[in-house]
């Protein structure tokens, strides 16, 4: 009896086809822990997904996993949707994940934390990045929903507060998939045309997820890159989204953002009318101070009496005149004595006296002088004369001329001694007028 033998290609597909005909494994509701985790740089998931017995493989692909509300991490519990079938390629069967909410907390809710602590890292929450809102706007900017009860609320409020102030709407989308990108356009529309002074973005109550498009990171990064300031009003008091964050200011409700932006009108008179009054009181204190001042002056002796004044100061004047004409001489005359002190000292010092006494100093000591040097100059002679009278007895030349001979060897050292020669040597002697060339036939040493 002959075998038939598959080949691990053929009973892979065998397999796989049964699965994937299989009814029960096209929809498989799963709940396990994340491990193993890699998102892949083409946007695809991969990872295993395990309880305390078991694990299989997982894949969600980027068109599915594109909708996730939250960045799935490893240890995290999770529940999926998909369908179990085989790769082919490792033949190990794997399951195709099409759904995944986190376990034991809402997938809205873990994305907003997650967006919340990546914005916070960011730098977003911080003060420093917070504008100051104009005490005094001219036009105010409103970004939300054209038909809906927040921006009555906002634009009655405004115009109860403050009726003088321009306002502008930017209708936007506030719910729905599409709401974050119309949101985040106007505000770039409104930084664009640079007419407001501050911008209200928001929108009445709701729940998480109709008061989600402000919590996308789209709404967040165009609050925060806003070179206008921005205050968000997003449903009740008790609703908090990341634009609350991220904005300047947040206020609790559209009605309270508005009374954030624009002050009362009714309050600014009424300051008014105080500031009124207190500058009143004050100039009237003034005024009575000025006046008692001027009666004090009316009553002075200057004014009730002028002429009796003015005769008091004429002699005054005469007095100080004197005393400035004394004091003057006695300072002339203090400088005239200091002058003639001066002259005295000048006439002392005037080179041409200092000249002279150096000229009768300087006359003795150039004859002392002179009288040294003849002094040195005839000893200098008289040593130079002694000095050519040995030079001319050591002199070889009038040796020579007495008839005496110098000998020099062949190399030409001066022959001292006999016992520097030998029998047969040459020798040059030098006399008076030339050189002898000479050989020695025989020496004779004479002792001493």
């Amino acid at each position: 009896m002959s075998k038939s033998y598959l080949t691990v290609t053929a009973l892979t597909k065998y397999l796989k086809r049964k699965l994937d005909t299989d009814t029960h494994l096209r929809t498989v509701w799963l709940k396990g822990e994340i491990s193993n985790f890699k998102h892949h740089s083409r946007g695809h998931m991969y990872m295993t997904i395990k309880d305390e017995q078991a694990r299989i493989q997982a894949v969600m692909f980027a068109g599915s996993n594109r909708f996730l509300k939250f960045v799935p991490e490893n240890g995290m519990h999770v529940l999926v949707r998909g369908e179990v079938s085989i790769f082919e390629a490792a033949g190990q069967y794997q399951l195709y994940i099409q759904v995944m909410e986190p376990d034991g907390v809402g997938a809205l809710y873990l994305a907003f934390e997650q967006l919340k602590e990546k914005l916070h890292k960011k730098g977003y929450f911080e003060p420093r990045y917070k504008q100051s809102l104009p005490a005094y706007p001219t036009h105010v900017g409103v970004i939300t929903s054209p038909t809906g009860a927040a921006v009555r609320d906002i634009v009655s409020t405004i115009q109860r507060r403050f009726p003088i102030v321009r306002i502008t709407i930017f209708p936007v989308l506030v719910q729905g998939p599409k709401a974050a990108a119309s949101i985040a356009a106007a505000i770039e529309k409104a930084n664009t045309l640079h007419t407001c002074d501050v911008l209200i973005v928001g929108r009445g109550g709701g729940s998480i997820e109709e008061l989600w498009s402000f919590n996308e990171e789209i709404v967040a990064e165009s609050i925060f890159q806003s070179e206008i300031p921005i205050i968000s009003a997003v449903g009740h008091e008790t609703d908090t989204t990341i634009s609350d964050f991220t904005a300047d200011v947040r206020a609790a409700t559209p009605t309270g953002a508005a009374e954030i932006a624009v002050p009362s009108l009714i309050e600014l008179k009424d300051k008014l009318s105080a500031c009124t009054k207190t500058l009143s009181q004050h100039m009237s204190y003034i005024l009575r101070q000025h006046q008692q001042t001027l009666e004090q002056f009316k009553q002075a002796y200057a004014f009730r009496y002028p002429a009796q004044l003015i005769r008091q100061k004429e002699q005054e004047l005469d007095r100080l005149t004197d005393q400035l004409h004394r004091v003057m001489e006695i300072r002339i005359q203090h400088k005239q004595n200091i002058l003639h002190q001066l002259q005295h000292r000048l006439r002392n010092q005037h080179p041409n006296r200092q000249i002279k006494q150096a000229a009768s100093v300087l006359k003795p000591l150039q004859l002392r002088n002179n009288q040294a040097m003849e002094r040195i100059l005839e000893r200098k002679t008289n040593q130079f004369s002694s000095f050519i009278d040995k030079l001319t007895i050591l002199n070889p030349l009038d040796t020579m001329k007495r008839g005496f001979a110098i000998p020099y060897q062949s190399d030409g050292n001066l022959l001292k001694s006999v016992k520097e020669v030998n029998r047969k040597d040459q020798i040059v002697l030098k006399i008076l007028d030339g050189e002898l060339d000479c050989l020695i036939q025989d020496l004779r040493e004479e002792k001493e």
